[in-house]
C-alpha cells in the first residue's frame, strides 16, 4: 500500500501495516518514532535555524530531503515521524519546511518501498546554526 502520493508530507510508521488513506507513508514497522529519537537529536530538531539533513537509503539508492528544525518542536509521538513542506508542528512533526515530499520520491524507489522484503534506513542528520 505504500503509494507516496502526498503533496506537503513524508510519514514513516511503527505501525505494521498501511491503508489507503496513508497516501504520505513510504515506510513500516520502523523501530523508531518521535518520541523514540536520542535527547541529543531533539535538542538538536529543536532549535530555531537548525539544518536537517534526511538520507532515505534503499537498497543502492539514496535519496536526500532538506527541511529545518524549529523551536515548537514536542517530538512526542510514539508511532510516527512526519516531515512536512509548511510550518505546520504537531507531535508527529520531526521538521519542516521541506524541500521534498512523499509524491516527489522517484517511482523507483517507491516500487522498492512496496516490496515486504525491503528495508529503508531513515538518516536524519541536524546541523546547527
Amino acid at each position: 500500500m505504500v503509494r507516496a502520493l502526498h503533496p506537503t508530507t513524508i510519514e514513516v510508521t511503527t505501525e505494521e501495516y498501511l491503508t489507503e488513506r496513508g497516501d504520505c507513508i513510504i515506510g513500516v514497522a520502523s523501530d523508531k518514532a518521535c518520541l523514540g529519537l536520542s535527547d541529543e537529536v531533539k535538542r538538536a530538531l529543536r532549535v530555531d535555524g537548525s539544518r536537517v539533513s534526511l538520507e532515505i537509503l534503499v537498497e543502492d539508492e539514496r535519496l536526500s530531503v532538506r527541511c529545518l528544525g524549529d523551536s515548537r518542536l514536542s517530538l512526542t509521538n510514539p508511532r510516527d515521524i512526519v516531515v512536512r513542506r509548511s510550518d505546520y508542528v504537531d507531535g508527529r512533526t520531526l521538521a519542516v519546511g521541506a524541500d521534498l515530499a512523499a509524491v516527489d520520491i522517484p517511482r523507483r524507489i517507491v516500487e522498492r518501498l512496496k516490496r515486504a522484503d525491503t528495508t529503508g534506513i531513515l538518516e536524519i542528520v541536524v546541523a546547527l546554526p
